[in-house]
């Protein structure tokens, strides 16, 4: 999971400072590093390293940063490898010069990594999938032009024709093109959040701007638009004109519903849902759930697990008519756990990142709610710290269903013996966390919470919760290889084991 920005000014203003302040706001989407590419039509300026935003981008790299276009991604490493060199975007110079932001997972890398060498003689640099797609538009855009010099709207759509039939997998996409402009696209499902807003100087002028998350056109005062549908493409030029092609059938707009479960921002607007108004939905259905078949429940208060959770566990509590309180303070200097690289540095982290308040679980049966829960190595700690802050009796609910299965499209959660729920039921997991009752979301409940804001999406990406994947390209074979690249004790990913991969997935 990582966020993207992508930024166009038809009246040539410098760019660099709003697409600054729109990675800032999708930094929950990726802690690994943070980079920048902008262009005044003629050269590129590039800025990326390991770290936050805040500390990859100072002053002297932003004034440098020169150009009225550009991209810029905070990176989330799905295999845990922390070079900088991973870091994007990415950039090739021919044809024209172009430079890529990804976020998702190519499912078919390893093999597409091969041919574009066995028959295009184009090297990967890196172990990452995002470098892989850029190659592959940028062969299929050389295709496309030919001889022709000036490129044109219908080159680039043929183009992401041709990157439709060669990728399989979830990916969002904006790639700047020197001397010609901005390209956004998505993955026939729709599977990553993609939208795109614009806003007008005083003397009418364009400019375009293309994120992740609706938040990041909110900082720069972008108004949104809509989201870039899926199969979609997007063409915002260096004069200010806009074209749009739908490039590939819509297989089924399905949409990765983790996104509104823990990953995106609650004040985010993703495929037409309200964030927050889904986790409030999870919220309801949670306590339905409680009513329904613990009706003699003796909680005395819901306490949420910050911050993700705190939408879904006010409205339980409501719904219960029970106390809600605020149990845990949240030291905002450390990051999100569930994107923390490795087993060793979550568990450390946990206790960095929380402390209880003893007054508000002295004595008391307290309910816990959080996100989901993934591991169980953070949920096992924090009931742990409940009862050292002497709750009498700690229930866990999860405004998710158990998570028991890898998933392949973008979110570092692949390793089937990792996650706690897998091949167990509620109450071994309640036994492994050290919970005294656990109370999942239903899958159904789940799903209708965010199908009630949006009725046009009737299937979403549930991979994690399911086992079924959407892309239906997934075989066994495929998530046992991914699976030994992706335990945390093999985080760094091995460039051998990566191309073996290419026997288990097809290039078309």
């Amino acid at each position: 999971m990582c966020g993207i920005v992508g930024l166009i000014d038809s009246g040539k203003s410098d760019v660099c400072q709003q697409l600054y302040q729109g990675l800032t706001v999708v930094q929950h989407r990726g802690q690994d590093s943070a980079g920048m590419m902008t262009s005044d039509g003629e050269r590129v300026y590039l800025r990326k390293d390991n770290g936050l935003v805040n500390d990859v981008f100072r002053n002297r790299h932003m004034v440098q940063m020169q150009g009225h276009m550009g991209i810029a991604h905070a990176r989330y490493p799905t295999a845990g490898c922390d070079s900088r060199h991973e870091a994007q975007p990415f950039f090739v110079n021919t044809p024209f010069g172009l430079a890529i932001a990804h976020n998702g997972n190519l499912t078919n890398a390893a093999h597409l990594r091969q041919s574009l060498f066995k028959h295009n003689l184009r090297q990967i640099n890196t172990t990452s999938d995002s470098e892989v797609l850029l190659n592959v538009f940028a062969y299929e855009l050389q295709k496309v032009v030919g001889d022709e010099y000036e490129l044109k709207p219908h080159h680039v759509f043929k183009t992401i024709e041709g990157v439709h039939e060669h990728c399989r997998g979830a990916y969002a996409v904006v790639i700047m093109i020197v001397g010609f402009g901005l390209v956004a696209f998505r993955d026939p499902y729709g599977i990553r959040p993609l939208v795109y807003g614009q806003k007008s100087d005083h003397q009418g002028k364009m400019s375009y701007m293309v994120a992740s998350e609706s938040v990041a056109l909110d900082m720069v005062d972008f108004k949104l638009i809509r989201d870039i549908h899926p199969g979609e493409a997007m063409i915002f030029q260096d004069d200010g004109k806009f074209h749009s092609r739908q490039c590939a059938e819509t297989e089924k707009h399905s949409p990765c519903i983790f996104e509104y479960v823990y990953f995106a921002r609650p004040d985010s607007v993703m495929d037409g849902i309200s964030v927050f108004r889904a986790r409030q939905r999870m919220g309801e259905k949670l306590a339905q759930k409680i009513k329904r078949e613990w009706s003699d429940h003796d909680i005395d208060v819901v306490i949420p697990i910050p911050d993700s959770s705190r939408t879904s566990a006010l409205e339980t509590a409501y719904m219960l008519d029970i106390k809600y309180r605020e149990g845990f303070v949240k030291n905002r200097y450390v990051g999100r756990t569930f994107i923390m690289p490795g087993q060793s540095q979550r568990k450390k982290s946990v206790k960095q990142k929380l402390n209880a308040i003893a007054s508000e679980f002295d004595g008391k049966n307290v309910l816990l709610v959080d996100d989901s829960i993934v591991r169980g190595t953070t949920s096992m700690q924090i009931i742990q710290m409940a009862r050292e802050a002497g709750a009498r009796k700690v229930y866990f609910a999860s405004a998710a269903p158990p998570v028991r299965y890898p998933n392949v499209y973008g979110i570092d959660m692949p390793v089937s013996d990792e996650l706690v729920a897998h091949n167990r039921d509620d109450q071994d997991v309640a036994n492994e966390i050290g919970a005294d009752r656990i109370i999942y979301q239903e899958l159904g409940d789940l799903i209708d919470a965010c199908h009630e804001e949006n009725p046009a999406i009737t299937e979403f990406d549930t991979s994690c919760f399911s086992g079924s994947y959407v892309t239906g390209n997934i075989s066994e074979e495929y998530l046992q290889s991914i699976e030994a690249l992706r335990k945390d004790s093999n985080k760094v990913r091995q460039s051998q084991s990566i191309l073996d991969l290419a026997d288990l997935t097809g290039y078309m």
